[in-house]
């Protein structure tokens, strides 16, 4: 054995003694203050006797934490994730009793309740000691952290002079927002990227339809053709389609695929981290669109979890702070009521546990994978972190609470960052988002109604005294929902049969309202749908809350409907925008785009939109929206290593998610990494999508 390898056997065996002896004192400490925590006999003991109790069963807790829990953690991987979470501090404190009950002096014991208590401050005095140790040793640092991946490294062993790349997906993160956290020294990891000259900043725009399921489809898969929103009802199925189900995901996957002919951006040796979407990657974990599942693929998907949890101090670590985000949650929200702050919505409920479990329990086992995954040697990475989205939904994209989960993104980024000095090959670090989010009030809390109420006043049915708020589709509660196995449904039931068939069914996607008639068999024109409710278009166009229409018409295809009679067909958009100039530039190219899917609703609504305040009326119940035109969640960016080619040339625009995928394999293809194949076997094509 080397002199170096000595060294690395002795420093191990040093780290590991300190971390004993730190539980060590913990157990002491611990017995001191908790009248229900012993570890003498009943008559009493010596100190000496007292210490070698403590020293025996510290080092118990921690041999059946290193052998036991893995295997407690595998044999419950069936068991919803987010249960799994919750269970880890009774899981630990049982782990503590058995310790005390093999422990040879034979001493002490402790109440089931008081075991848990002492078990997760046991764990966290071990994490963090281990932690500060072997942070300290470059060495020792990477070895903690190779462990995520080492079973895979040694069946594929990587090249290290070929480059892997890490696309990192900060949700719903907005270009200026962006821009100002860091220059604001919120985000200083991205501050430095931009001023060492090493990144560059490039913004894009989204599609009409700004939301993570068009945009990340259109990224990971090259296409997403017939995505008129969030959530849409196809009369040909007579079902509504919602982005962030995991039934729907599976199906938007297998269309875009079929379409395109390659199984997606990743489709060799890469890996899809916490996403909607596969992209076609070899693993899979925390998947949206293979969660629908219940065996095979989707207990892969799930193993994420696994990796995660497998170590007792990230479980006790996670569980900590998934409780502190939920009493924080409760604090900031109490504040803002007591505050009367405008705009506000309700955040009871079960958003605090929906925030924490985005903010927290994703994060963390979305970064861990990311970090096996380089530390394994993966040649492409796709990860999407949510947390942002979630909390700006519902405190404002430039809220404090949304800026605080900024500076935590950035102490993740520079975590991976750290981990790829120790990589067994070099990595670039890709920041994007999927679109932004645009700051105002809802329209119910404006106007006092909602945009179904409204429709139903034009087209001359009652309207309901005590309106139903609508349900805020997130890509966080999807994934709680998913974690507890719980189908993500979004009242669809009522929206397939809409009562009565000849009733409208609308459905909202941010600011961004769809109306669909379900007893038509097709799209309805204009000339329809005023023959059968003459007042509903007018209505509806003359609203100060509504900023203008699409709909299909027998005589120009196409027409722009907006205040005062405005009526601007398609093909005359671009001499005379209409309504439509509020929206800025693109905002033609989008509506065109869209009236030609053919899942388009019969009417297409977009909020108000204010261009100096950059407000949007979002038809859900958010503060902070994103989903149509106007303001800045149509404004995404894209932050690259300067040694990859520029994504535009200059003075050009990137514009639609199909292009910045087009970008990303062309990187990947510049660092000799998987190419996407341009045709892809049926079986091949149904083995990815599964």
């Amino acid at each position: 054995m080397g002199g170096g390898r000595w060294r690395r056997v002795v420093s191990q065996v040093g780290r590991s003694v300190t971390v004993w002896a730190a539980s060590t004192v913990t157990m002491l400490v611990l017995a001191g203050l908790l009248p229900d925590f012993s570890i003498q006999s009943p008559d009493g003991d010596s100190a000496t006797r007292i210490a070698v109790t403590a020293a025996l069963g510290a080092g118990a807790f921690g041999l059946l934490s290193a052998l036991v829990w893995p295997l407690l953690v595998r044999m419950l991987l069936l068991v919803p994730a987010l249960v799994l979470g919750l269970l880890v501090f009774f899981l630990n404190g049982a782990l503590l009793l058995l310790a005390l009950r093999l422990n040879p002096a034979s001493r002490g014991g402790a109440a089931p309740e008081t075991a848990v208590v002492v078990a997760a401050v046991m764990s966290a005095v071990a994490s963090a000691t281990g932690g500060a140790l072997a942070v300290r040793d470059d060495d020792a640092y990477r070895r903690r952290l190779y462990r995520l991946a080492d079973r895979r490294r040694r069946r594929h062993p990587p090249s290290p002079l070929v480059p892997g790349t890490v696309f990192l997906q900060l949700d719903g993160v907005g270009h200026d927002v962006l821009l100002a956290a860091a220059e604001r020294g919120v985000m200083p990891t991205v501050a430095r990227l931009l001023a060492d000259g090493t990144h560059r900043l490039t913004p894009w725009r989204t599609d009409w339809s700004s939301q993570t399921g068009a945009s990340q489809l259109g990224i990971l898969h090259g296409s997403n053709d017939d995505i008129p929103a969030f959530r849409w009802y196809e009369k040909d199925t007579r079902e509504v389609m919602v982005c962030n189900r995991p039934t729907s995901a599976a199906e938007l996957q297998r269309r875009a695929v079929e379409r395109t002919g390659d199984g997606g951006l990743l489709t060799r040796d890469g890996a899809s981290r916490g996403n909607l979407f596969g992209g076609g990657a070899d693993e899979q974990a925390l998947v949206l669109s293979i969660a629908a599942r219940r065996r095979g693929r989707s207990t892969r998907s799930r193993a994420g979890y696994f990796a995660y949890f497998s170590d007792p101090a990230n479980a006790v670590r996670t569980a900590l702070s998934f409780f502190a985000e939920i009493a924080r949650e409760i604090a900031q929200s109490t504040r803002a009521r007591a505050r009367k702050q405008r705009p506000r919505v309700g955040r009871g409920g079960l958003y605090p546990v929906v925030r924490a479990f985005a903010t927290v329990v994703e994060r963390d086992v979305v970064v861990a994978a990311v970090m096996g995954d380089m530390l394994g040697g993966r040649t492409a990475v796709y990860a999407d972190l949510v947390a942002y989205d979630e909390v700006a939904h519902h405190s404002g994209p430039h809220s404090a609470d949304a800026e605080q989960v900024l500076a935590r993104l950035d102490r993740s980024l520079a975590l991976i960052e750290k981990v790829a000095e120790h990589a067994p090959r070099p990595y670039r670090i890709v920041l994007l988002s999927d679109h932004g989010q645009s700051p105002g009030e809802t329209f119910r809390a404006r106007y006092g109604l909602g945009l179904a109420d409204l429709v139903r006043a034009g087209c001359g049915l009652p309207v309901p005294r005590r309106a139903r708020r609508t349900r805020s589709g997130t890509e966080a509660r999807a994934a709680v929902r998913a974690a507890l196995r719980r189908p993500v449904e979004e009242g669809v039931e009522e929206h397939r049969h809409g009562g009565r068939r000849s009733e409208p069914i609308v459905l909202a996607s941010g600011n961004l309202g769809l109306v669909s008639f379900p007893d038509v068999p097709h799209r309805m024109t204009k000339e329809e749908i005023d023959a059968r409710h003459p007042a509903l278009l007018t209505t509806l166009a003359h609203h100060p809350g509504i900023g203008f229409l699409l709909v299909r018409s027998e005589r120009h295809g196409g027409v722009v409907l907006g205040a005062h009679g405005a009526e601007i067909p398609l093909d005359r958009l671009d001499e005379d925008p209409g309504p439509l100039a509020a929206f800025g530039p693109g905002a033609a190219d989008a509506v065109r785009r869209t009236h030609s899917f053919p899942h388009t609703a019969d009417i297409m609504v977009n909020s108000f939109h204010d261009p100096d305040e950059g407000e949007v009326l979002a038809f859900e119940e958010q503060i902070g929206s994103h989903g149509g035109l106007g303001g800045a969640q149509g404004r995404p960016f894209l932050l690259s290593p300067l040694d990859l080619s520029a994504p535009v040339e200059d003075g050009r625009e990137l514009v639609g998610a199909e292009r910045v995928h087009q970008v990303l394999r062309r990187w990947l293809r510049e660092s000799d990494g998987p190419q996407v194949p341009l045709t892809v076997g049926r079986e091949e094509q149904e083995r990815r999508v599964a």
